[in-house]
């Protein structure tokens, strides 16, 4: 079983690829991590080496985390140029997808079910799980990762088992 987080977060070493490593470790998901802001300019174009490696590895990916933080209401727009990357419908076809995403009050508590769960759909994941959505002030101990994990590891666990 491998998992891919794919950080949206233009920053690199975030709070959202924390939120995002230790959410995969929470559902006992090796895993490895893509730093969106170290692709930048190759997500712009079609055909970019970078990219097209990148693209790849999620779609060998048993799971997929996409982790961004709010911006504008939404996912970020590097987020969406990686996206862009796939074909609609078989893009991430096989593929889990959980989205997450990090924000700075409860206001967007939607915005991974409503905006960035249907993209991944869109794409051909499939996603069994409500999308995770953690304040950035207090994601790492309030108690919503472990809550979301309770209520939705189980599921992944019948769908992906983390042992052979």
């Amino acid at each position: 079983m491998t998992a891919l987080i794919v950080v949206g977060n233009p920053k690199p070493a975030s709070r959202t690829r924390d939120a995002g490593e230790r959410l995969a470790t929470a559902l006992g998901y090796d895993h490895q991590t893509i730093e969106l802001a170290e692709l930048g300019p190759a997500l712009l174009g079609w055909g970019d080496p970078a990219a097209a490696e990148a693209v790849a590895r999620a779609q060998q990916a048993d799971v997929i985390i996409t982790a961004s933080p709010t911006f504008k209401a939404t996912y970020t727009g590097l987020l969406k140029l990686f996206l862009d990357q796939f074909g609609n419908r078989t893009g991430l076809a096989g593929v889990v997808g959980l989205p997450l995403m990090l924000g700075a009050g409860p206001a967007h508590a939607l915005a991974p079910e409503l905006l960035l769960k249907p993209v991944l759909v869109e794409l051909g994941a499939t996603c069994p799980a409500q999308g995770l959505y953690q304040l950035d002030s207090t994601y790492i101990d309030d108690g919503s990762r472990d809550s979301w994990v309770e209520q939705w590891g189980p599921v992944l666990e019948r769908l992906i088992p983390t042992t052979g």
